[in-house]
């Protein structure tokens, strides 16, 4: 059990307590995504994934965190409107989020909680929406992102699954690119190239891949400490 300075008890895989693989690997994910970020001029980008179930919130969760580890200014937004995680991934307890910024019913410094952890910052989902597509879309959306781009280092989303909804390929204009989530025996090669189509279609693309959910007794993961592996 770990607590942030403001005393919220969260859990995560990147902690000082974490199993070192998993806890390495995420260092390996994070120092190719700068290096990508860097090479394209942007500090933004997303996470995704094919289907629900995949472990993408939890793996954008702790890319946010091990990004602030770097000492660098980095912001986690909740851009899955219809099946939001984060908040619970963190314990954040906020009454509103981006979906009330976006309707007008909340200011942008009533969105975004200070310091969750040190460096991190988080916007919410907010209250669930009946149009997450349209206000993904809108010209409120575009006046934040660009606001939110000036004021940090970094600048992470966690998106809807591309195979299930359209929501996160909204997002293509503000990022480089997408980091997509994959899971050891749930994830096709089908769902890969249909995520890898949808994302090309969309005019993005794949920055890289995550592959979670591999056994930690399994050599060919374990070895040199890469359990959360990440490829180009």
């Amino acid at each position: 059990m770990n607590k942030n300075k403001n005393g919220r008890v969260y859990g995560n895989m990147t902690a000082e307590s974490g199993k070192f693989a998993i806890v390495e690997g995420y260092k390996l994910a994070r120092t190719n995504i700068v290096f990508t970020l860097s090479s394209g001029r942007s500090n933004c980008f997303a996470v995704t994934s094919w289907s629900k179930g995949e472990g993408k919130s939890t793996a954008t969760t702790n890319l946010a965190i091990s990004f602030s580890k770097m000492d660098k200014k980095v912001i986690l937004l909740d851009a899955d409107l219809r099946r939001p995680n984060v908040a619970n991934l963190l314990n954040v307890n906020n009454k509103v989020g981006l979906t009330d910024h976006l309707s007008g019913l909340a200011s942008y410094d009533d969105v975004i909680v200070k310091d969750v952890l040190p460096n991190l910052d988080v916007v919410t989902c907010g209250t669930i929406p009946p149009n997450p597509s349209e206000l993904l879309g809108s010209e409120e959306m575009a006046r934040f992102i660009e606001k939110i781009k000036d004021s940090y280092d970094y600048v992470i989303f966690d998106t809807p699954p591309v195979g299930v909804v359209a929501d996160a390929l909204l997002l293509n204009q503000y990022i480089l690119g997408f980091v997509a989530v994959v899971r050891e025996n749930v994830t096709t090669h089908k769902d890969i190239e249909n995520l890898v189509q949808n994302i090309t279609l969309a005019h993005s693309k794949v920055i890289g891949f995550i592959k979670v959910g591999c056994s930690l007794n399994d050599e060919k993961y374990t070895k040199g400490g890469k359990y959360y592996k990440y490829s180009y």
